[in-house]
């Protein structure tokens, strides 16, 4: 899901995304009242740009109140939350399977095939170890994330079966 994909489904549920360059250099979006504001100044590229975009829709699907305070628990994990909510958003256990069919073989092009930056990437596989531990299963594959790999299962209908006679 790229940058675009998300502002039609933000605008489909009544989420404004307005861009405004913030005076704190280290803010890159913030999320209040149905407006996700963006500081375009401190954003690299457009993989970037919807990573952001992501994590401040996890914050309009997962948080309440102000969570600005990072010294309260409470806001901390909201705000964990809301990432844990973008990482699954923009890749999702599928993607990873997707990019292995188009034989992507390293994270710079896993990143760019996912359309995240590589951080990002990173992040999202140290959220899905910690959810699911070692790997997890999705469709007929195990995905491994660290290091990142992905196996097919063979079930027993893949195998031809034994029906010769011998004679």
């Amino acid at each position: 899901m790229n940058y675009e994909s998300l502002l039609k489904e933000l605008e489909k549920e009544g989420v404004e995304v307005i861009e405004y360059k913030f005076r704190s250099d280290s803010l890159k979006g913030l999320y209040f009242d149905n407006v996700i504001t963006l500081n375009p100044a401190n954003i690299i590229d457009d993989k970037e740009k919807a990573c952001i975009l992501a994590e401040e829709y996890g914050h309009y699907r997962t948080s309440f109140g102000n969570i600005l305070d990072q010294q309260n628990t409470s806001n901390v994990k909201q705000e964990k939350r809301a990432r844990n909510w973008a990482y699954e958003k923009l890749v999702p256990l599928e993607k990873l399977i997707d990019a292995f069919e188009a034989c992507i073989h390293n994270r710079y092009d896993l990143a760019d095939f996912l359309g995240v930056t590589e951080k990002f990437l990173d992040l999202t596989l140290s959220h899905y170890q910690e959810k699911f531990g070692t790997y997890a299963e999705c469709r007929d594959y195990l995905i491994y994330f660290s290091p990142l790999g992905v196996l097919r299962q063979f079930k027993n209908d893949d195998y031809p079966s034994e029906s010769h006679t011998g004679e």
